[in-house]
């Protein structure tokens, strides 16, 4: 039998590592994503026994979607400039406390091909949080991946789960 290309291979070991934490520990996690267009949450829920602890998720892409799904305000985008960990902290905030899981973890970048001037509009440049009852834990990565989208948007699901994992194993500190 052909093993499957799915999840990609580079998502594959996180996505099993995560699952099994999540199972061991008998939590739950919900997911906000943006730039990895749905990425992390596919990785999640091609691991058997995803219904046990996959409780939802948003692929919040545009600021429509953000306004309608996730609490933001006309207002909100007054002031809104890109991706940022207070932006992602936010997103996983309202969705954790919307579907009630242990986690949420959320990423927002600028996966490419083009980008802007300053560093969070630059493609490979990725805000990702986790919120948990003990708070929210953010963390920027700078891919190096260039305008590379699909590259990009693979590894900004890896570095997500990575921040899930290491909150989790507490090597993420609030």
């Amino acid at each position: 039998m052909a093993s499957s290309e799915f999840p990609p291979e580079s998502i594959r070991e996180i996505a099993a590592e995560v699952a099994s934490l999540l199972k061991e520990r008998k939590e739950t996690i919900t997911v906000a994503e943006t730039a990895a267009g749905g990425l992390i949450s596919a990785a999640l829920l091609s691991r058997p026994g995803a219904s046990g602890f996959y409780k939802g998720g948003l692929t919040l892409y545009t600021l429509e979607s953000r306004i309608a799904y996730a609490g933001w305000t006309p207002d909100i985008l007054k002031t809104y400039a890109g991706p940022t960990p207070a932006v992602v902290a936010g997103l996983a905030e309202h969705v954790n406390k919307t579907l009630g899981s242990t986690y949420t973890v959320s990423e927002s970048g600028t996966a490419g091909p083009t980008g802007g001037t300053t560093r969070n509009r630059t493609p490979g440049y990725v805000a990702l949080a986790v919120t948990s009852a003990a708070g929210t834990v953010t963390r920027e990565v700078e891919t190096g991946l260039g305008g590379d989208r699909e590259a990009n948007m693979v590894r900004f699901a890896v570095e997500g789960l990575k921040l899930v994992r290491d909150v989790i194993t507490g090597e993420a500190k609030l």
